[in-house]
């Protein structure tokens, strides 16, 4: 879920500089100048020791919008201007997903309970007493203190001392990641393991230092409408809780961009609605308890590398964005297909794609229309209209709706299992240990749905508000 915050400003603040630089044509002789104009000299560094750290920060950050990834490929003593340079000569985007700014990841701590000066020195040392490790120390100036070699974050100290004098501090990106795909190095660097990940893209928001960060395919998509390159955006169904305007509007804007036509993903929504239903209808049939849908990509993601138990349960049909592409293809055979949506969640299943060429989230299309000067413009036309039904999938229910519509014999009894954390996946266990109270579980690794995706423009409650408007509810 995307929250408003310095860090999200800064961000794209950022990647909207650099868009209008290029449609400047001045990209590659301005961008070195770019961290000190940001950060000129005699000014105040923002949140940071000095304004050199504060520039250091702004350079490495503006790698991953340029399509980087920070571990593997970033040389110090290289330009800005030369790494702007090589991502505009390139032919393909780089494979990484999400990387961690090492420049901007230092300051959480590597223990999680510290003892603050609350501590009144009791004489009942209920925290040294219970501590499994004997890591609670003898006083020092009158207090309790831990030795963090020996301290195994158990939280037994916390629960003991009376005057609740000790803390429990959070690294806020290892405590939203739900299944532990990103820890700390010796250096107190967050690195992120591919092999467990999941790409639901809550540590991007949960870092209160906006060290983390996709790998951004912006720049290979401006490059491939510049050099005269057949482009037909995709926008997913949460498009509409994101803009406050009508779908067709933001088509047009997004054509003004340099896209032949834009399509709403909601038709091959339909597609997916249709051969899910006949797919529950079997399994049923054949005697298997429930079904689970296959739309999100993390929660595909999930089973893949951490619930293998659950893949007998997963339905077989393909996503709407997989659908659509499928009809943008015959349409327009020699046109790249561009996915714009709200999640990271989409770059990895564009990889297992062969129809689909990039992606590009909210976040990226909001900072290219800023960069561009591109203004959603009121239209008095009628829009060509996608099933309501295909557009209520953005939001948690709207999978569950669209079959129970289409199948009424079936009987659905739906489950809604929205946001993918630590409960959630638990839950989920259970089901396949025969647990499940329905036949039809929808999993969306959003709380809300798609609409409150980590890579959206707004945050949930607005987005909700936008989405029901769209929808004909307000």
């Amino acid at each position: 879920m995307a929250f408003v915050n310095n860090t999200l400003i800064v961000r794209r603040d950022l990647m909207s500089k650099l868009i209008k630089m290029y449609k400047d044509g001045a990209l590659l002789s301005e961008i070195d100048r770019l961290p000190i104009k940001m950060s000129p000299k005699n000014s105040q560094a923002r949140g940071r020791c000095c304004i050199h750290k504060e520039r250091a920060v702004l350079k490495y950050k503006m790698l991953p919008i340029l399509g980087y990834s920070i571990d593997e490929e970033v040389d110090e003593l290289t330009t800005l201007s030369e790494y702007a340079e090589n991502a505009l000569n390139r032919t393909a985007p780089k494979s990484s997903i999400l990387t961690v700014v090492d420049e901007a990841c230092t300051a959480c701590v590597k223990t999680n309970y510290v003892i603050t000066n609350l501590c009144k020195g009791c004489v009942a040392r209920a925290c040294y007493m219970n501590c499994p490790k004997e890591a609670i120390g003898f006083m020092e100036n009158g207090q309790a203190h831990i030795d963090h070699n020996k301290c195994i974050n158990c939280g037994i100290c916390k629960e003991a001392c009376p005057y609740h004098s000790i803390v429990y501090i959070p690294i806020p990106c290892e405590e939203a990641c739900p299944v532990k795909a990103i820890q700390k190095d010796e250096n107190g660097i967050e690195h992120i393991d591919e092999s467990k990940c999941i790409y639901c893209g809550k540590c991007i928001n949960a870092c209160p230092f906006g060290s983390i960060f996709e790998v951004s395919q912006v720049f290979d998509i401006l490059q491939a409408i510049k050099h005269d390159e057949k482009l037909v955006a995709i926008m997913a169904p949460s498009i509409q809780s994101q803009f406050n305007n009508k779908i067709d509007e933001i088509g047009d804007a997004v054509c003004e961009i340099g896209f032949m036509e834009a399509i709403e993903v909601a038709y091959g929504a339909m597609e997916t609605t249709k051969r899910e239903g006949a797919e529950l209808n079997e399994k049923l049939e054949s005697g298997q308890q429930f079904m689970t849908t296959s739309c999100c990509p993390s929660y595909i993601e999930l089973v893949n590398k951490h619930l293998p138990e659950m893949k007998s349960f997963v339905s077989h049909t393909k996503s709407p964005m997989h659908y659509t592409a499928e009809m943008v293809r015959v349409k327009y055979p020699d046109a790249k297909i561009v996915f714009i949506g709200p999640c990271v969640g989409k770059r990895k299943e564009m990889q297992g794609n062969e129809l689909v060429d990039y992606v590009l989230t909210f976040e990226e299309l909001d900072s290219i229309f800023s960069g561009l000067d591109i203004e959603i413009q009121t239209s008095d036309k009628e829009p060509e209209c996608a099933p309501m039904s295909g557009r209520g999938f953005a939001r948690a229910g709207g999978v569950i709706s669209a079959v129970a519509q289409m199948y009424p014999q079936l009987g659905v009894k739906p489950i809604q299992v929205a946001n993918l954390n630590k409960k959630n996946i638990g839950l989920l266990r259970a089901y396949t240990k025969g647990k499940a109270p329905g036949n039809f579980i929808e999993v969306m690794a959003c709380e809300g749905g798609c609409i409150s995706g980590p890579c959206g423009k707004v945050d949930y409650a607005q987005a909700q508000k936008i989405f029901k408007k769209a929808m004909g509810e307000i």
